[in-house]
């Protein structure tokens, strides 16, 4: 071989390490360039069978590893990776909306996933419309010939509702219209999407799936082999790819999940017990509680309930009054997401954000963190005192 010089030799090395290293850990494949090894293979690549390796934008070992645990957790075929839970939902919408097509989205969706639906409506002649998460099988009555898509969320991640998700499910297919679940709050662990009729099921794995509040990324999963290619061409078109590291932090988070999220589950329970008996409280809004809207199908369908509910104030305190409470919380930051180790708390103004929402009250979401509860309980305890 002929002699390289310097800053050649910095480029091109010789050395190949030797095959047989085996660790519990997925490597980490950095890439944006994957080389092909001839121009026949570069050739007869083909991305979307994820039998070759094209581009980093479509994947690598890492992002392959983490997308097969994922689809497996849900009982699914296929998975893609997006920057977020909201690319996640962008890339399923503008994969299967066109001009001229309808989308159902339950009124207590996500506020970014209402947000985008809005814009769907304005910019895109893709009519947005907004249904009682409660309806049920009475689904079929709002779909209109040209609906394509009915989202649903179990449980509402701001108020709580459970919808009868097999019902809904039945009445869509009935009428040929496929259904998302974001299904976040339960990770796939308190509900299997599939289990309950949905055809794509959605996560953000921003939440329990990476589980140290430090990352965002979001998931796509079907069964359904032609419908997963319609979504990868929007995934491709989009060029939502993802980076191995936080790849490789999700996988890292996998093992600790169904027990992270079961402790979330039992700490959250406790403390919403606790504040279900305080007189400046009127409801707790807790899918395993019995009060709770939609109690018997989160019974009926689900194994568990994580760590985030929410609480209505009694009626008589003001928005300055619970503003003061959360501001006197020490160990609950102010936060919007949910699934890591620290406890959040967030106000809402709900009656601005529900069409169809009839409760008075101050509505105050709690996520309860891995914390010791009665810690939590004690500073619940003397934030209340400062209402």
């Amino acid at each position: 071989m002929n002699k390289k010089a310097v800053q050649t030799t910095l480029i091109h090395s010789d050395y190949v390490a030797p095959g047989g290293f085996a660790a519990f850990p997925t490597g980490i494949h950095h890439a944006s360039t994957v080389l092909f090894p001839n121009v026949a293979a570069m050739r007869s690549g083909q991305w979307k069978e994820k039998n070759a390796y094209t581009y980093g934008l479509h994947g690598t070992p890492t992002t392959f590893t983490l997308e097969a645990r994922l689809a497996g957790i849900e009982g699914g075929e296929h998975c893609l990776l997006a920057p977020s839970g909201l690319a996640a939902i962008a890339m399923i919408d503008f994969a299967l909306l066109k001009s001229g097509d309808d989308v159902l989205l339950p009124d207590n969706v996500y506020n970014p996933n209402r947000e985008l639906g809005r814009w769907l409506s304005q910019d895109f002649g893709v009519t947005a419309r907004f249904y009682d998460p409660m309806v049920g099988a009475g689904i079929a009555e709002l779909i209109q010939p040209n609906t394509r898509l009915v989202w649903a969320e179990a449980p509402g991640s701001v108020s709580m509702e459970v919808p009868d998700l097999p019902a809904l499910c039945k009445a869509a297919h009935e009428k040929g219209v496929l259904v998302a679940l974001d299904n976040t709050w339960a990770a796939g662990l308190a509900l299997r999407g599939f289990d309950a009729g949905a055809d794509i099921v959605m996560h953000a794995l921003t939440k329990y799936q990476s589980g140290g509040a430090d990352l965002l990324m979001g998931a796509v999963i079907t069964r359904d082999r032609a419908l997963n290619d319609r979504l990868a061409q929007a995934h491709m078109r989009l060029g939502l790819g993802v980076g191995a590291d936080d790849a490789f932090l999700v996988m890292r988070g996998l093992p600790t999940m169904k027990l992270r999220f079961e402790a979330h589950d039992a700490g959250a329970r406790q403390v919403a017990a606790w504040l279900k008996a305080r007189p400046e409280i009127a409801k707790v809004l807790h899918p395993a509680f019995e009060d709770c809207p939609g109690h018997e199908f989160w019974k009926r369908d689900f194994r568990g309930a994580g760590g985030l509910f929410s609480v209505l104030f009694d009626a008589r305190f003001t928005e300055a009054q619970t503003d003061r409470f959360v501001d006197a919380l020490a160990l609950f930051g102010i936060g919007y997401s949910w699934g890591g180790p620290n406890s959040l708390v967030m106000p809402y103004r709900i009656q601005g954000m529900r069409k169809q929402w009839r409760d008075a009250g101050i509505l105050v979401r709690f996520n309860i963190g891995l914390e010791e509860p009665g810690d939590l309980i004690a500073d619940l305890e003397q934030a209340l005192a400062a209402l």
